[in-house]
């Protein structure tokens, strides 16, 4: 299934907060992580990835810096920022209300007749 783009970066800041809340990480392994939670439906790439952390940055939700990993590789670490939970809290709240609106209506429309009984004719009137 392809995610729209749309939704896709409309879920990126929320997604990488949620990542980092959990600990520090660094690019690959964020974009491998989203990857496993989405089952392989949201495929990112460094091109995509980056720009959302430097946004995050700038915004001061993340903080970043250098690193040596356990193969002895330098690496930037990322890591949520006190106001990075608090937007990520925010963003929680806003998700749900958007989850359970959709939900709600998806409710009420599988309730919905298969077969969509024909729109009446309507005949257009000429008017002088």
């Amino acid at each position: 299934m392809d995610i729209s783009k749309d939704l896709v970066a409309a879920s990126a800041a929320p997604l990488v907060l949620a990542i980092l809340a959990d600990g520090d990480s660094y690019g690959y392994a964020i974009i491998k992580r989203v990857g496993e939670l989405s089952d392989g439906h949201l495929r990112w790439t460094d091109g995509m990835l980056y720009p959302v952390l430097h946004r995050l940055e700038r915004l001061g939700y993340v903080e970043a810096r250098w690193a040596k990993s356990e193969s002895g590789r330098r690496r930037r670490y990322y890591r949520i920022t006190k106001a990075g939970q608090a937007h990520l809290e925010t963003q929680r709240r806003q998700w749900q209300v958007v989850d359970t609106t959709l939900r709600e209506i998806w409710m009420e429309s599988s309730s919905l007749p298969v077969e969509w009984p024909p729109l009446p004719q309507w005949r257009a009137e000429a008017t002088c």
